[in-house]
């Protein structure tokens, strides 16, 4: 470290998705960064896409990041520690309780280590899915413990400030908890979904739309991964996969019920609306509250640089566009693009699209 504390280098053990993409991140702010991995192709892949250089064993980082699945990072915190490989130590797995557990029961200095959680990632794994902004804006959980010294909570922060993100420091029993409603337990669900169309006929698939994607877009993590993930929160993720099969239960039964003598689904009206108002409380942009959209909907050409055209009409009408999702039609080189704007610019952006000749739909 500098002599004003500030942060000049870090290692990174795990080159997949989110260590290459953290790696990506400090080179942009120019951090020296020193990386490993068990798989010496994944060091290659991460060095060429420019998030480091392989470590030779010996030099010492001011941090060291445990990017490997939650049941490996005690071990290797140990490891690490054992040859002073840094003088702070984080992680990044989706799990914090067991592994904190683990390390303590190893012996491991928890005085220079701060456990981390970034809440940010793709479907995708490996260092060729990383990406230097992935952590841009995201929440980044921090555990530590009361053994946890100032300088590690010190240094930690900062390296999570250098990736833009925001900190959020949690206890790692309620971090645990929080993970499986937010992103375990959905995985789950969303592999179940996803599970039907496994052998669902071809005339159910050529009818899909963009609502089963968004659904089951989760579920094509890779499973070896989640299984270890969820291996290490099994006790809140079966509680919440849980009430969610005693909901899906109820719909059931009020769905046969209604099929055989025209029972009222009220069951299935009060799911509904309570996921409604759940999906009402997810945090809108910026962390704030959720704020609804109006959506203009616009056909596209499959071609190179449409999109671009259709931002810089924005640019032109001054329309910020605050989410994007585009859907192309199966056999033809068309698409639907679903463009969300603030509700009193959408007839301004509406208006500036017909003057430029593109085709509105709705």
């Amino acid at each position: 470290m500098t002599e004003g504390g500030s942060l000049s280098s870090a290692l990174v053990v795990g080159t997949g998705l989110i260590g290459t993409s953290l790696a990506l991140a400090l080179r942009r702010r120019d951090i020296r960064v020193l990386l490993t991995d068990r798989d010496p192709g994944a060091v290659r892949l991460a060095s060429e896409l420019g998030a480091g250089e392989p470590w030779d064993g010996a030099e010492r980082a001011d941090v060291a990041v445990i990017a490997v699945p939650p049941q490996f990072v005690a071990d290797q915190l140990l490891e690490l520690q054992k040859n002073e490989a840094a003088r702070f130590y984080t992680d990044v797995a989706s799990v914090k309780a067991l592994p904190i557990a683990q390390a303590a029961v190893l012996g491991c200095d928890l005085s220079v280590f701060v456990a981390g959680h970034p809440l940010a990632g793709r479907e995708k794994s490996g260092p060729g899915a990383a990406r230097a902004d992935l952590f841009l804006g995201r929440p980044w959980a921090l555990c530590p413990t009361i053994e946890s010294g100032p300088r590690a909570r010190e240094a930690v922060s900062e390296l999570v400030a250098l990736c833009g993100a925001n900190a959020v420091t949690v206890g790692p029993e309620e971090h645990d908890r929080a993970v499986a409603v937010i992103s375990h337990a959905p995985h789950v669900t969303a592999a179940a979904v996803a599970a039907r169309l496994a052998e669902a006929p071809d005339t159910a698939l050529g009818l899909s739309g963009q609502g089963v994607r968004d659904v089951t877009r989760i579920a094509a993590g890779d499973p070896g991964l989640w299984t270890g993930i969820l291996s290490g929160n099994a006790t809140p993720v079966a509680e919440v996969l849980e009430a969610v099969a005693a909901d899906l239960k109820l719909a059931a039964q009020s769905l046969r019920e209604f099929a055989i003598d025209g029972t009222p689904m009220d069951e299935v009206t009060d799911l509904l609306r309570r996921g409604v108002t759940g999906t009402g409380r997810i945090p809108g942009k910026h962390g704030g509250p959720a704020r609804t959209y109006a959506v203009v909907q616009v056909v596209i050409g499959d071609r190179p640089g449409e999109l671009a055209r259709l931002f810089q009409v924005a640019e032109q009408a001054g329309v910020s566009i605050e989410d994007v999702r585009l859907e192309h039609v199966p056999g033809l080189p068309l698409g639907a693009v679903e463009l969300s704007v603030q509700p009193e610019a959408a007839e301004t952006f509406a208006t500036a699209l017909r003057a430029q000749g593109w085709q509105l739909q709705g």
